[in-house]
Order: structure tokens, then sequence, then C-alpha cells
């Protein structure tokens, strides 16, 4: 793994790279945000897509000769801070960006076949087209050398406009860009070789492939091993990744998917060629990435989502600090879905994450003064409240009610299919060990316990607990039936708080369109009952970011088994099991009230819960017998419900102490 590479005319001083991904930074933030990567020891950066051409424009504008100053401060702050840099080059072809899509260009494709999450009709390119993109990617590398950066990549993958001419499933052409293999690589071939005589013979040039597009009719691992071969001799280098925008979740997927998901796979088409490949998809440690160098699956690996979490992954493994690696939880809710929704990437653990311009990753400043820092709550939101107060040189000691820490992710990480959150406040606990912070377990926080800590500064990080009998679409009025013994709260599914009685019909009532709910249908159906999930809202996880990259694989998964779903309806009444043991949910559907009925053994109702803001009130309201603090609450206290808002929030807190 820590073996120096040579790619054409570019050496890499070790194996683990980061493939292309977009984070809606510019300028310097983007520089800013790759530079702090490469000084923590990846030794290639993979560009995010640049458009070739105008008409499928990106944030980064290789189709002009104004990405020089750019390409130049790029390259020269990855070289010094130890990496080297390449630029993806993209056209989206039906995939069109929303940017391009303003400018009311219609797309370009080799035929008509609309992308399913853009929804517009393609024009098929004339031949005439082609030559002008051909002609654009060429100019596009010439460019990325002329700036001084080390190589270039073509997304050939992911159903772009390569991938869209590579697959039969997208590819309907009667011409010579269609039909069999030979012409259906023409495309990529003209550009190989067009690019090739633009830029200097030992410039690097490799491609991205899926090696199984995941559509219907499209290419699997043996053709797109087929296709490598076929180009092999024009490339320094081979990309190899997954699925397309038909299954949009399997590009980068969540922690419902293994470690090392896209392995298989991909190969089936590494294994074909000879050219230095990489292989991405969940690696996110370096122990599994010099499993796969050393097995021969790969000469390269990319560690994205692991360093977006920590930085500095590849130097703390190197150095024996593997401990100290803050873990990605594989959520894709700061990463994908922030950036999706808010065309700015974030990162669940790392609060820094694409704030490099004005967040530091670690604390490195010591408090003017050492204090004395309570904390009440042994949740994510406390544990890095407390692990930042205790890096500002304080003195911290942190209360947990409970025999453990972790607060409510460690009861979603008890359903198999999310034990990866488990690892954030893993890490945390551990860091608290290392850096003396003192824990107490089973020491509930009340104002006794303020007066006999006598802290300089109070954080509250109490969380919440379930609310019996609530819905958001009736909120004066309590559920009928809700307080009958078969009708439990999450925790108690999820064996936290009491222990539910699961029998063999269960339905599920989702007020919050979360994976709170996801997570009971999970541990439900794996105790054998057929589940139905009611909902207010109108998909399931529907209040989830983007829920095309962070639900779907939860939805296929829910639906795969006994499971079915039924949106947009209240409760009206839940009422006791008969002599059949079957009792009846009673909804009506929102707008029109239409009842409908269901049978169930088990009930649970997933709704908003109750804040709990007790210690907080009190101590807002007396705190004569308690001394004089600054009082901070974080986290779920405040009524939000995010892993990601936790530990932002406490990051916050615990550096400004």
């Amino acid at each position: 793994m820590f073996q120096p590479l040579e790619l054409g005319g570019c050496t890499l001083s070790n194996r683990i790279v980061r493939a292309a991904h977009s984070t809606g930074a510019t300028g310097e933030a983007l520089i800013a945000y790759h530079e702090a990567r490469a000084r923590g020891g990846a030794a290639l950066t993979v560009l995010q897509i640049a458009g070739v051409h105008p008409a499928s424009a990106t944030d980064i504008p290789v189709y002009s000769d104004k990405v020089l100053p750019f390409y130049e401060e790029m390259a020269a702050r990855l070289h010094a801070a130890g990496g080297r840099v390449f630029q993806q080059l993209w056209h989206g072809g039906a995939a069109v960006e929303q940017r391009s899509l303003t400018r009311f260009r219609t797309p370009v494709a080799p035929s008509a076949v609309p992308n399913p999450m853009v929804g517009i009709v393609p024009q098929a390119l004339t031949t005439a087209m082609i030559d002008e993109l051909v002609e654009a990617f060429a100019t596009a590398a010439r460019r990325c050398e002329q700036g001084g950066l080390d190589g270039v990549e073509l997304h050939a993958a992911h159903g772009y406009l390569i991938g869209q001419f590579l697959s039969p499933a997208t590819n309907l052409r009667e011409d010579g860009y269609g039909g069999d293999l030979e012409n259906r690589t023409r495309f990529l071939r003209e550009v190989l070789a067009a690019v090739r005589q633009e830029t200097s013979p030992g410039f690097p040039v490799g491609i991205r492939l899926s090696a199984d597009d995941q559509i219907e009719g499209g290419i699997r691992p043996e053709e797109a091993a087929a296709i490598a071969r076929r180009v092999e001799s024009d490339i320094n280098f081979l990309d190899v990744s997954l699925s397309s925008y038909w299954r949009f979740h399997r590009l980068l997927s969540t922690l419902d998917e293994g470690l090392g998901y896209e392995v298989p796979t991909s190969e089936v088409v590494t294994r074909a060629v000879e050219v230095p490949a990489i292989v991405t998809g969940r690696i996110t440690t370096l122990d599994h990435a010099e499993h796969l160098i050393r097995s021969g699956v790969a000469d390269m690996v990319s560690v994205v989502r692991g360093m977006i979490a920590d930085p500095d992954l590849v130097v703390k493994a190197r150095e024996g600090r593997e401990r100290e690696i803050r873990p990605c939880i594989g959520t894709s809710v700061g990463c994908v879905a922030r950036f999706m929704v808010a065309g700015q990437m974030r990162c669940v653990v790392n609060a820094a994450a694409g704030q490099e311009t004005r967040v530091a990753f670690e604390v490195v400043d010591q408090a003017p003064r050492p204090k004395r820092v309570l904390v009440a709550g042994g949740g994510p939101a406390g544990l890095e409240a407390a692990r930042a107060a205790a890096l500002r040189g304080h003195e911290v000691v942190l209360h947990e009610m409970t025999g453990a820490l972790g607060g409510q992710v460690r009861m979603a990480a008890s359903v198999p299919p999310r034990s990866d959150l488990g690892a954030i406040t893993a890490f945390l606990a551990d860091e608290l060990d290392r850096l003396g912070v003192t824990v107490r377990l089973r020491s509930p926080v009340d104002p006794d316990v303020v007066a006999e800590e006598h802290p300089d500064e109070l954080i509250i990080a109490t969380g919440t607990t379930p609310r019996r009998g609530f819905q958001i679409s009736a909120p004066s009025r309590p559920i009928p039936g809700a307080d009958l013994p078969h009708v439990f709260t999450s925790w108690e599914v999820l064996g936290f708080g009491g222990r539910a009685a699961i029998g063999r019909r269960a339905v599920v009532f989702d007020d919050t369109g979360t994976f709170e709910a996801i997570s009971v249908c999970d541990a439900l159906l794996a105790a054998g009952a057929e589940v139905t999930l009611l909902s207010r809202l109108e998909q399931v996880g529907a209040a989830i970011p983007y829920p095309p990259a962070t639900v779907e694989a939860s939805r296929e998964r829910l639906f795969s088994g006994a499971f079915s779903f039924t949106p947009a309806v209240a409760l009206e009444e839940i009422t006791a099991p008969g002599t059949d043991g079957f009792g009846t949910v009673v909804t009506g559907d929102l707008g029109t009230g239409r009842k409908r009925s269901f049978d169930a053994d088990t009930v649970v109702v997933v709704s908003y819960h109750h804040c709990n803001r007790e210690l907080a009130d009190w101590t807002a309201a007396d705190r004569s017998d308690t001394g004089s603090y600054n009082l901070h609450l974080v986290g779920d206290v405040n009524g939000t419900n995010s892993i990601m808002a936790a530990i932002h929030a406490g990051a916050r807190v615990g550096r400004a102490i």
C-alpha cells in the first residue's frame, strides 16, 4: 500500500487515491479541501467532474482557458502537500446538470433515451456533433496538462455520455456508433486517440468504467471487462466503479451495503487487464485497502468518504494511530445528500468537512484559562462536546444516566443494517479515555449533582424520550388506544427501556419520516412478523435528505420481505386484540378522512419525542444552590433529530469554551 506506483510519467508516493466527487466548493475553498487530504497522505486526488463543453458545464470550466489559473494554483498546492492531481473529464449526455437545463438547452445523447432522474428526452447526436465532442474532450485534456495537472481520467461510467455510448441499454443507434461492442466503443476510442494527440507522450490518461450499469439490458461485468481490454493499449490506468442513475444509490452506497460492496463486480474487470487499476466502494480503512492490493484485486484503492470524515486518515494509520481516526459511518446524509439538496457537501461526523477555509478539522488552540466543564448526557452531542472541550485544555467530567455511552445511536446501531452507526460513538468514547475525561455511568444529573460538581460550564445533552399517544396530524388529541398493552414505542421494539412482545402481524405508524421507523420495521421483520408501515407522509423515509441516495437501499430491503406501505394517513383509533389475538388499527386518509382498518397483534407508534429539558428549565429558573456557570444545550434536547446536528452542535459548543 505504501509502495510508489508509476502511471505513465507520473509517480504516486503510495496506492491510496481519492476518486472524483463533487463538493459544491469552488476556487480557494475547493483547493483547501483537497489540500488538507493531500497533506493527510492521499497520493492522488482526482478532481470532480469538469464538463468539456459549455452545453454540459460544471463548476470547473475546462472548456475555456479561464480555468488555467485555478489549475496552476491547485497543482502547486497539492504538489507541495505531497500529492498528485488528475482531472476527471466529463459530459453528462442525457444526465445533464440542472444548470444546463436552466439555459434551455436540450440534452444530447447517443439515442433519445431519457435519464430516469432528469426526465427530459435528449436529442440524438449527429456525427458532426460527435466530432465536436471528441475535439472538446481533447482540448480539455490539453488545458489540464497546460495548467500543471498530472493526468486526466475520462468519465465513462455511471450512465454519463461515454457510458451511454457503451451500454446497449442506452445506445440504440444503427450507425457506426451503435450495435456491436466494436461500434459502441468507437466514441470512447476516438476520444482517447484525440486526447493522446493533444497531450505529451508521458501524460497519464485513464478511464472510469462501471463494472455493471444496473440497467436491464445494460453492461454486465464480463462486457465491461471486454471494453477495458479493447482500450487497454490507449490508457495508463483503469478506475472501476458501479451502477448508473437507474439505481442511483449503488453509485455511492450507504451503510446498508457491506464494506467493499463494489469489489465482487469490479475485480472481474480489474483482473482482465494489465494496466494499474483502482477500486472503490465503502473502503474506509487502510487494513481493507492493504488486503485488496495484496490479493491482486487492484493496484490502487480509493478512499473518499473515509477521508471526508478524517483528512489525516493515511498519516494516522501509517503512524500506528488507527484508534484516533474519526470513522465514516456511511449514511451519505452529509456528503451526498446535502450536496444534492443544498449544493454544498458536509459530513455527519466531521464538522469541518467542506469548510476548510473557515473551520479547522482538529482543535489546536488551548483556552486562555482552563475551566471545569460538566456534560450531562453521553450521546453523540455530549461526547463530541466533551472531546472538544478536553482538547481545549479544560477539566471535563461527563455523566451518563444509562450504563453505556452512545445515546440513541446505540439503539439505532442495534439493528444490523445500521450497525456501522456505532463506530462514531465508539470512537468518541475512546477519545474521552485518551484525553483523560472523567466519565460517570448510571449517573443522572440533577441539581444536587450540579452543585457537587461546581462547574464553570454546564453542557446539557440529555436528548429525548418517546412521547406516547402523540401524532402531528392531531396534536391536541391523544391517539385512542395508544396506552393498550400491545402498543409499543421504538425504544421498546429495540429493547431499550422495556421490551416489546412481537407477534405475527405488526403495524408501524411513522409520523416523522426518519430512519427510526425504518429500523423498527427491520427489527420486526427480523423477528418474523409481517409488517405494514403506515405514514402521514408520501414515501418511506420521506424526511431524510435526498432519498435516492440515502433511503433507496432500505426501501429495496424492506419491500423484499413481508412488508407493505400505506402513505398519507393519520391514526384514528387502536383497538384491543380480540379472541383471535388481533386488534384493529383504524386510519383516516389525510384530506379526505376515508377510513381504513388494519389487523395487528403488535402496534408501534413512531412520532416526535419529548425533549428532556427538565434540567435546563430548572437551571434557568433557579441557580441559587448550584453556583454560577454558563449553560449550553446541544443535540436532540433542542428539538433536532439527527446525528449530524448533534455532533456539529457538540463540536461548536466544545470548541467555543
